[in-house]
This record gives structure tokens, C-alpha cells and sequence, in this order.
């Protein structure tokens, strides 16, 4: 048995003080019922709630942010040879790559083996953007801008609405860099909606996937996530 407030600051929501606080604002529920007492003691089977998110005593589920670099395969194993995200995590856990990216894109890749996290975050229901910088061959006109956003037909379905802007033009190399933002998780979905106005994409980088960017990593290195950022997303989910 621990002290509540102890147990809610171990699982990094937290310090124990700002726990201390919220348990006497009534925030805080243990197994449905509201606990305003600061000498409460719990145990591990007891469900935990902190202003309506379960506080999570499972630290069996890891979460890592990983900067994918080319030239690696989103998968767990690959019949081919080739080296795949996970190979990158120094980690002895079953994790796994939320959704996937193409062999040859770059960018912010989430790994974990929380199947939960994992199914809310690639959900369109839950509209978690994803932050896209496009280098297109040829340029993208103004028509070219607002039938993307408001949805392409590829492979027999319209896409959804989404946010499309031109960041840069080369007229002498006939090049634009375009930033897409999506919901959506369709195969080769940015390359496919590019093809489908004529133009076709040169190089492509996540630059952006819900709350998590690419701060303080280089290519091929990764970072646990905070239990912060993870409540975070859990509060992102349910609503």
C-alpha cells in the first residue's frame, strides 16, 4: 500500500505537491469515489482517476518518438533483409510503429506496445493532425491548392477535407515545397493526392504528428515519451 498522492506523482502526471492539491479539490477518484483525504493509501489494484484520466500503474507499456530516417522500413521484421524501425529502439519490449511510413519518407514515426494509445492516435474519428513537407516536381497552382483541400478522389475515395499550403516555388527547377496537413492514414496517401493533380513528390517528411515534433532529435534517433505526453494524448482520444 502507498499514499495516493505518491502514487500519482510516480506515474509523472505530476509532482507530489500539485497531487496533494488536486486530491483536495476532489479530483481525484479511487475505484469510482471521490478522495479528499491526503493520508489515503492505495494499492496496485485499485483504479486511479486524476481529473478524469486513469493514471496508468502498468509500467510495462513503453512509448518512444522516433526520427525516421530513409531507407528503413516501418514494420517489425522484414522478409527482405532490410532494417526496420524497431531496430533503431534499444529495447527488449514487443513495441510496434503507429501506422507506417514510406520506405523512402522521413519524419516523426511513434512506436509502443499500447494497443489503445496506438488505435486512438491513427483513428480519423479523433482528427489528430499529421504535418506533412512535400518537395513536389512541378508547380502547385491555385486550382491545384484548393482541390486537395477539399478532397481528391484516390484509389475510388474522396479524401478528406485538409489544410494545404505552398511554402516555397523554384521556377527555375520547377520545383514548390508544399506543407499538407491530414487526418487521415491512407497508403501513400500524400504522394497519391500530389499525383492526382498532375505533379509528383521528390521528397517527403513528417514533420509533425499530433503533439510530437522533431525538437532535439537527428535522423535515426529516438526519445522515450513523458508520461505527461501520454496523458496528453489518452485526454486527445477521449474526447
Amino acid at each position: 500500500m502507498e499514499r495516493l498522492q505518491k502514487v500519482i506523482a510516480n506515474s509523472g502526471y505530476c509532482s507530489r505537491r500539485k497531487a496533494e492539491e488536486l486530491i483536495l479539490e476532489g479530483k481525484v477518484f479511487v475505484n469510482g469515489s471521490v478522495i479528499r483525504e491526503l493520508g489515503t493509501k492505495v494499492s496496485h489494484d485499485d483504479e486511479i482517476e486524476v481529473d478524469g484520466l486513469s493514471i496508468k500503474k502498468d509500467h510495462n507499456y513503453e512509448y518512444y518518438l522516433l526520427y525516421k530516417p530513409r531507407g528503413v522500413v516501418t514494420t517489425t521484421n522484414d522478409d527482405k533483409g532490410r532494417k526496420t524501425v524497431v531496430d533503431l529502439i534499444d529495447t527488449t519490449a514487443r513495441i510496434y510503429p503507429v501506422g507506417r511510413l514510406d520506405y523512402d519518407t522521413t519524419g516523426v514515426l511513434l512506436l509502443t506496445n499500447d494497443g489503445v494509445f496506438a488505435n486512438g492516435l491513427m483513428h480519423p474519428a479523433n482528427e489528430i493532425d499529421k504535418v506533412y513537407i512535400a518537395k513536389v516536381e512541378g508547380i502547385l497552382s491555385g486550382y491545384d491548392v484548393k482541390r486537395l483541400k477539399s478532397g481528391i478522389m484516390i484509389d475510388g475515395r474522396k479524401t478528406a477535407k485538409c489544410h494545404v499550403k505552398v511554402r516555397s516555388v523554384d521556377k527555375k527547377k520547377n520545383t514548390c515545397i508544399v506543407e499538407l496537413v491530414i487526418h487521415e492514414g491512407r497508403n501513400h496517401q500524400v504522394k497519391k493526392m500530389i499525383e492526382a493533380v498532375g505533379k509528383k513528390v521528390i521528397k517527403l517528411k513528417r514533420e509533425r504528428f499530433g503533439i510530437f515534433d522533431l525538437s532535439g532529435l537527428k535522423a535515426s534517433e529516438y526519445r522515450r515519451l513523458t508520461a505527461k505526453e501520454v496523458h496528453v494524448v489518452y485526454s486527445m482520444i477521449k474526447k
